[in-house]
């Protein structure tokens, strides 16, 4: 078993800041910005802090395929069930070439993706999502039967809310 390796911290005072600390990933390099007046022990505490906090982030970040198809299975068992195998998807994956849609799905060969973009979002979205792609494996288009599968789950207006939202803050004009 490989030991974990402390990453590089460059830390960044600035006199502005009162009372907020945040961190951030610069290549292998952690950058952790607080404010000036802190003690070095602050400092120390911080660190420690912020690394802390990033790596439970990552940790989330780094939901595998596998739990992303358990989670499919669990959507079709919920909202789903009489169309059990029709709607199982043959891959769900995570994806990161994804920068205009929330997902994909080949109903050709019963493969699904999903960006990574949507990782740290709340599960009642990545779910939302998953079950839009998954609805696509019974009906390909955007019609009425479609959206009728898409509404049993029922945060649908919330995740979408919450997705049109994203988008509109981030400038990136998404399709569905």
């Amino acid at each position: 078993m490989a030991a974990t390796r402390k990453p590089v911290v460059e830390v960044r005072r600035s006199q502005r800041r009162r009372r907020t600390v945040s961190a951030y990933r610069d290549g292998e390099r952690v950058v952790v910005l607080i404010p000036d007046q802190f003690s070095r022990a602050e400092e120390s505490e911080w660190v420690d802090r912020m690394l802390a906090r990033l790596a439970a982030r990552e940790g989330r970040l780094a939901r595998s395929d596998a739990e992303l198809l358990a989670r499919a299975t669990r959507l079709i068992n919920l909202y789903l069930p009489e169309h059990g195998t029709v709607a199982a998807p043959a891959s769900v994956r995570w994806v990161t070439n994804q920068n205009g849609r929330w997902g994909s799905c080949t109903p050709a060969d019963r493969t699904i993706r999903i960006s990574h973009r949507i990782q740290d979002m709340p599960e009642w979205v990545v779910d939302y999502v998953l079950l839009h792609e998954l609805a696509h494996l019974i009906v390909p288009s955007h019609n009425a039967s479609f959206w009728a599968l898409v509404g049993r789950y029922p945060k649908t207006e919330r995740a979408r809310g919450y997705l049109e939202g994203v988008a509109a803050a981030s400038g990136v004009p998404l399709t569905d």
